[in-house]
Protein backbone atom coordinates (compact mmCIF):
# COMPACT_ATOMS: atom_id res chain seq x y z
CA UNK A 1 0.00 0.00 0.00
CA UNK A 2 1.34 3.48 -0.78
CA UNK A 3 2.41 5.47 2.25
CA UNK A 4 2.26 9.22 2.54
CA UNK A 5 4.54 11.29 4.76
CA UNK A 6 4.43 15.03 5.35
CA UNK A 7 7.99 16.32 5.65
CA UNK A 8 9.14 19.62 7.15
CA UNK A 9 12.59 21.12 6.55
CA UNK A 10 13.41 23.91 8.98
CA UNK A 11 15.50 26.94 7.98
CA UNK A 12 15.92 29.18 11.02
CA UNK A 13 18.72 30.97 12.86
CA UNK A 14 20.37 29.50 15.95
CA UNK A 15 21.32 31.55 19.00
CA UNK A 16 25.08 32.03 18.75
CA UNK A 17 25.42 32.56 22.50
CA UNK A 18 23.23 29.95 24.14
CA UNK A 19 22.50 26.26 23.67
CA UNK A 20 19.35 26.61 25.76
CA UNK A 21 17.98 29.38 23.54
CA UNK A 22 18.77 27.46 20.37
CA UNK A 23 17.14 24.36 21.81
CA UNK A 24 14.06 26.42 22.63
CA UNK A 25 13.88 27.38 18.97
CA UNK A 26 14.11 23.70 18.04
CA UNK A 27 11.24 22.75 20.33
CA UNK A 28 9.11 25.65 19.06
CA UNK A 29 9.77 24.59 15.45
CA UNK A 30 8.77 21.00 16.24
CA UNK A 31 5.54 22.29 17.77
CA UNK A 32 4.84 24.45 14.72
CA UNK A 33 5.64 21.75 12.18
CA UNK A 34 3.64 19.12 14.03
CA UNK A 35 0.75 21.56 14.30
CA UNK A 36 0.83 21.82 10.52
CA UNK A 37 0.62 18.07 10.15
CA UNK A 38 4.31 17.17 9.72
CA UNK A 39 5.39 13.56 10.31
CA UNK A 40 9.10 14.25 9.81
CA UNK A 41 10.99 17.39 10.92
CA UNK A 42 14.57 18.08 9.80
CA UNK A 43 16.94 20.70 11.19
CA UNK A 44 20.25 22.07 9.78
CA UNK A 45 23.78 20.81 10.35
CA UNK A 46 25.08 21.11 13.95
CA UNK A 47 22.19 23.45 14.68
CA UNK A 48 22.49 23.01 18.45
CA UNK A 49 24.08 25.12 19.74
CA UNK A 50 25.23 26.50 16.34
CA UNK A 51 27.47 25.74 13.39
CA UNK A 52 31.05 27.03 14.01
CA UNK A 53 30.87 29.83 11.46
CA UNK A 54 33.83 31.52 13.15
CA UNK A 55 36.15 28.76 11.93
CA UNK A 56 35.49 29.71 8.30
CA UNK A 57 36.53 33.36 8.59
CA UNK A 58 38.89 33.62 11.59
CA UNK A 59 42.55 32.52 11.53
CA UNK A 60 43.41 29.70 13.95
CA UNK A 61 45.20 32.05 16.35
CA UNK A 62 41.91 33.91 16.92
CA UNK A 63 39.70 30.85 17.31
CA UNK A 64 40.55 29.89 20.88
CA UNK A 65 37.81 31.87 22.65
CA UNK A 66 34.90 30.99 20.31
CA UNK A 67 36.09 27.36 20.14
CA UNK A 68 36.05 27.08 23.94
CA UNK A 69 32.61 28.69 23.98
CA UNK A 70 31.44 25.98 21.58
CA UNK A 71 32.82 23.35 23.97
CA UNK A 72 30.88 24.93 26.84
CA UNK A 73 27.61 25.00 24.88
CA UNK A 74 27.96 21.65 23.08
CA UNK A 75 25.55 18.74 23.58
CA UNK A 76 26.37 15.48 25.33
CA UNK A 77 24.45 12.41 24.18
CA UNK A 78 22.40 11.37 26.05
CA UNK A 79 21.57 14.38 28.20
CA UNK A 80 18.70 16.51 29.40
CA UNK A 81 18.85 18.28 26.02
CA UNK A 82 18.27 15.07 24.07
CA UNK A 83 15.58 14.01 26.56
CA UNK A 84 13.65 17.22 25.91
CA UNK A 85 13.73 16.64 22.16
CA UNK A 86 12.72 13.00 22.61
CA UNK A 87 9.76 13.99 24.78
CA UNK A 88 8.59 16.51 22.19
CA UNK A 89 8.82 13.84 19.47
CA UNK A 90 6.74 11.45 21.54
CA UNK A 91 4.23 14.16 22.44
CA UNK A 92 3.53 14.96 18.78
CA UNK A 93 4.31 11.53 17.27
CA UNK A 94 6.87 12.97 14.85
CA UNK A 95 10.28 11.79 13.64
CA UNK A 96 13.01 14.41 14.11
CA UNK A 97 16.52 14.60 12.67
CA UNK A 98 18.64 17.11 14.58
CA UNK A 99 22.20 18.23 13.95
CA UNK A 100 24.29 18.91 17.06
CA UNK A 101 27.82 19.68 18.12
CA UNK A 102 28.41 16.62 20.29
CA UNK A 103 30.93 16.82 23.13
CA UNK A 104 32.59 13.57 24.10
CA UNK A 105 34.96 14.49 26.92
CA UNK A 106 37.81 16.42 25.25
CA UNK A 107 36.57 16.27 21.66
CA UNK A 108 33.74 17.74 19.62
CA UNK A 109 31.97 15.94 16.78
CA UNK A 110 29.52 16.90 14.06
CA UNK A 111 26.65 14.58 15.00
CA UNK A 112 23.28 13.76 13.50
CA UNK A 113 20.56 12.43 15.82
CA UNK A 114 17.53 10.53 14.51
CA UNK A 115 14.61 10.36 16.95
CA UNK A 116 11.66 8.10 16.18
CA UNK A 117 8.07 9.21 16.70
CA UNK A 118 7.94 7.51 20.12
CA UNK A 119 10.97 9.50 21.31
CA UNK A 120 13.52 6.71 20.91
CA UNK A 121 16.96 7.89 19.78
CA UNK A 122 17.51 5.43 16.95
CA UNK A 123 20.85 6.70 15.71
CA UNK A 124 23.68 8.99 16.67
CA UNK A 125 26.16 9.29 13.84
CA UNK A 126 29.24 11.46 13.40
CA UNK A 127 30.42 13.13 10.21
CA UNK A 128 33.15 10.86 8.92
CA UNK A 129 35.42 13.61 7.56
CA UNK A 130 35.07 17.23 8.65
CA UNK A 131 35.62 19.59 5.72
CA UNK A 132 38.54 22.01 5.37
CA UNK A 133 38.24 24.53 8.24
CA UNK A 134 36.04 22.12 10.21
CA UNK A 135 39.04 19.87 10.89
CA UNK A 136 40.21 22.42 13.45
CA UNK A 137 36.91 21.95 15.31
CA UNK A 138 35.66 18.36 15.10
CA UNK A 139 37.03 14.87 15.30
CA UNK A 140 36.23 12.18 12.74
CA UNK A 141 33.35 9.75 12.84
CA UNK A 142 33.48 6.09 11.82
CA UNK A 143 31.60 3.52 9.78
CA UNK A 144 29.20 2.66 12.59
CA UNK A 145 27.15 5.75 11.74
CA UNK A 146 26.60 4.80 8.12
CA UNK A 147 23.27 3.18 8.94
CA UNK A 148 19.73 3.38 7.66
CA UNK A 149 17.14 3.06 10.43
CA UNK A 150 13.51 1.99 10.43
CA UNK A 151 11.29 4.82 11.63
CA UNK A 152 7.58 5.48 11.70
CA UNK A 153 7.93 7.36 8.39
CA UNK A 154 10.03 4.71 6.66
CA UNK A 155 13.70 3.82 6.19
CA UNK A 156 15.77 6.93 6.91
CA UNK A 157 19.45 7.59 6.28
CA UNK A 158 21.45 10.75 6.91
CA UNK A 159 24.64 12.50 5.83
CA UNK A 160 26.01 15.94 6.61
CA UNK A 161 27.14 18.51 4.06
CA UNK A 162 30.11 17.45 1.95
CA UNK A 163 29.77 13.81 2.99
CA UNK A 164 27.53 13.85 -0.07
CA UNK A 165 30.69 14.29 -2.16
CA UNK A 166 31.88 10.90 -0.91
CA UNK A 167 30.12 8.53 -3.33
CA UNK A 168 30.95 5.47 -1.24
CA UNK A 169 29.38 6.98 1.88
CA UNK A 170 26.22 7.61 -0.11
CA UNK A 171 26.36 4.12 -1.58
CA UNK A 172 26.65 2.61 1.92
CA UNK A 173 23.22 4.08 2.68
CA UNK A 174 21.84 3.20 -0.73
CA UNK A 175 22.69 -0.48 -0.19
CA UNK A 176 20.46 -0.36 2.90
CA UNK A 177 17.51 0.80 0.78
CA UNK A 178 16.82 4.21 2.27
CA UNK A 179 13.42 5.60 1.37
CA UNK A 180 14.01 9.07 2.82
CA UNK A 181 17.47 10.58 2.85
CA UNK A 182 18.06 13.44 5.28
CA UNK A 183 20.75 15.99 4.44
CA UNK A 184 21.95 18.87 6.59
CA UNK A 185 24.09 21.87 5.63
CA UNK A 186 25.10 24.97 7.65
CA UNK A 187 23.62 27.61 5.32
CA UNK A 188 24.79 31.24 5.37
CA UNK A 189 28.18 30.16 4.09
CA UNK A 190 30.38 30.59 1.01
CA UNK A 191 27.82 32.45 -1.15
CA UNK A 192 25.28 31.72 -3.89
CA UNK A 193 27.50 29.14 -5.56
CA UNK A 194 27.14 26.92 -2.48
CA UNK A 195 23.35 26.93 -2.82
CA UNK A 196 23.69 25.92 -6.47
CA UNK A 197 26.04 23.09 -5.56
CA UNK A 198 23.72 21.86 -2.81
CA UNK A 199 20.77 21.75 -5.20
CA UNK A 200 22.72 19.74 -7.78
CA UNK A 201 23.95 17.32 -5.12
CA UNK A 202 20.54 16.77 -3.54
CA UNK A 203 18.82 16.19 -6.86
CA UNK A 204 21.54 13.81 -7.99
CA UNK A 205 21.35 11.70 -4.82
CA UNK A 206 17.56 11.49 -5.09
CA UNK A 207 17.88 10.19 -8.66
CA UNK A 208 20.73 7.81 -7.94
CA UNK A 209 19.33 6.41 -4.71
CA UNK A 210 15.72 6.43 -5.89
CA UNK A 211 14.58 8.03 -2.66
CA UNK A 212 13.20 11.29 -1.30
CA UNK A 213 15.73 13.83 -0.02
CA UNK A 214 14.86 16.29 2.74
CA UNK A 215 17.56 18.92 3.22
CA UNK A 216 17.73 21.71 5.80
CA UNK A 217 20.18 24.62 5.84
CA UNK A 218 20.61 27.24 8.53
CA UNK A 219 20.27 31.02 8.39
CA UNK A 220 22.18 33.91 9.97
CA UNK A 221 20.83 37.42 10.46
CA UNK A 222 22.98 40.44 9.58
CA UNK A 223 23.50 41.15 13.29
CA UNK A 224 24.71 37.60 13.81
CA UNK A 225 27.10 37.85 10.87
CA UNK A 226 28.51 41.07 12.31
CA UNK A 227 29.00 39.34 15.67
CA UNK A 228 31.20 36.67 14.06
CA UNK A 229 33.64 39.13 12.47
CA UNK A 230 33.95 42.93 12.29
CA UNK A 231 35.65 42.66 8.88
CA UNK A 232 33.12 43.34 6.12
CA UNK A 233 35.37 41.69 3.54
CA UNK A 234 35.05 38.44 5.50
CA UNK A 235 31.33 38.76 6.13
CA UNK A 236 30.73 38.00 2.46
CA UNK A 237 31.65 34.41 3.27
CA UNK A 238 28.77 34.20 5.77
CA UNK A 239 25.98 35.02 3.33
CA UNK A 240 24.17 32.89 0.77
CA UNK A 241 24.56 29.12 0.64
CA UNK A 242 20.96 28.40 1.67
CA UNK A 243 19.06 25.65 -0.14
CA UNK A 244 16.44 24.11 2.11
CA UNK A 245 14.69 21.72 -0.25
CA UNK A 246 12.67 18.55 -0.57
CA UNK A 247 13.38 16.42 -3.65
CA UNK A 248 11.40 13.53 -5.13
CA UNK A 249 12.94 10.23 -6.34
CA UNK A 250 12.61 11.67 -9.85
CA UNK A 251 14.97 14.52 -8.97
CA UNK A 252 12.31 17.22 -8.85
CA UNK A 253 11.55 19.78 -6.18
CA UNK A 254 8.47 18.72 -4.25
CA UNK A 255 8.01 22.39 -3.25
CA UNK A 256 9.85 25.61 -4.13
CA UNK A 257 13.07 25.72 -2.05
CA UNK A 258 13.90 28.22 0.67
CA UNK A 259 17.04 30.16 -0.28
CA UNK A 260 16.88 33.07 2.16
CA UNK A 261 15.20 34.09 5.39
CA UNK A 262 13.60 31.91 8.01
CA UNK A 263 10.78 29.47 7.43
CA UNK A 264 9.65 25.86 7.34
CA UNK A 265 9.33 24.08 4.01
CA UNK A 266 6.63 21.41 3.75
CA UNK A 267 5.94 18.71 1.19
CA UNK A 268 3.90 15.52 0.98
CA UNK A 269 5.96 12.43 0.16
CA UNK A 270 4.22 9.59 -1.66
CA UNK A 271 6.56 6.69 -0.93
CA UNK A 272 5.12 4.67 -3.80
CA UNK A 273 7.30 6.88 -6.02
CA UNK A 274 10.35 5.06 -4.62
CA UNK A 275 9.24 1.84 -6.32
CA UNK A 276 8.26 3.74 -9.44
CA UNK A 277 11.80 5.09 -9.75
CA UNK A 278 13.54 1.83 -8.83
CA UNK A 279 11.47 -0.12 -11.35
CA UNK A 280 13.52 1.70 -13.97
CA UNK A 281 16.87 1.96 -12.17
CA UNK A 282 17.83 0.37 -8.87
CA UNK A 283 21.49 1.22 -8.25
CA UNK A 284 21.91 -1.49 -5.62
CA UNK A 285 19.66 -4.10 -7.23
CA UNK A 286 18.94 -4.93 -10.86
CA UNK A 287 21.11 -2.06 -12.13
CA UNK A 288 24.15 -3.04 -10.01
CA UNK A 289 27.06 -5.22 -11.12
CA UNK A 290 28.43 -6.49 -7.80
CA UNK A 291 30.69 -9.05 -9.48
CA UNK A 292 32.52 -6.07 -11.02
CA UNK A 293 32.04 -3.28 -8.47
CA UNK A 294 31.17 -3.57 -4.80
CA UNK A 295 31.59 -1.67 -1.52
CA UNK A 296 33.55 -2.74 1.55
CA UNK A 297 31.98 -1.09 4.59
CA UNK A 298 33.43 -1.53 8.09
CA UNK A 299 30.56 -0.78 10.51
CA UNK A 300 32.61 -1.31 13.68
CA UNK A 301 33.05 1.67 16.02
CA UNK A 302 36.64 2.86 16.28
CA UNK A 303 38.14 2.51 19.75
CA UNK A 304 41.27 4.13 21.16
CA UNK A 305 41.67 1.44 23.82
CA UNK A 306 41.74 -2.30 23.17
CA UNK A 307 41.75 -4.68 26.14
CA UNK A 308 43.85 -7.83 25.83
CA UNK A 309 41.78 -9.39 28.64
CA UNK A 310 38.57 -8.60 30.50
CA UNK A 311 38.97 -5.58 32.71
CA UNK A 312 38.92 -6.26 36.46
CA UNK A 313 37.24 -3.53 38.51
CA UNK A 314 39.52 -1.97 41.09
CA UNK A 315 38.62 -2.99 44.62
CA UNK A 316 39.78 -0.46 47.23
CA UNK A 317 41.70 -1.90 50.17
CA UNK A 318 40.09 -0.96 53.50
CA UNK A 319 42.33 0.74 56.01
CA UNK A 320 43.02 -1.26 59.14
CA UNK A 321 41.90 0.16 62.46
Amino acid sequence: MPRHVKAAAVQIAPDLASRDKTLARVLDAIDEAAGNGADLVVFPETFVPFYPYFSFVLPPVQQGKPHLHLYEQAVTVPSDDTRRVAERCAHHGVVVVLGVNERDHGSLYNAQLIFDANGTLLLKRRKITPTYHERMIWGQGDGSGLQVVETRVGRVGALACWEHYNPLARYALMTQHEEIHVAQFPGSLVGPVFAEQIEVTMRHHALESGCFVVNATGWLTEDQIASVTPDESLRKGLRGGCMTCIITPEGRHAAPPLTEGEGILYADLDLSLVTKRKRMMDSVGHYARPELLSLRHDPAPIATRHLAAPETPFEPIPLED
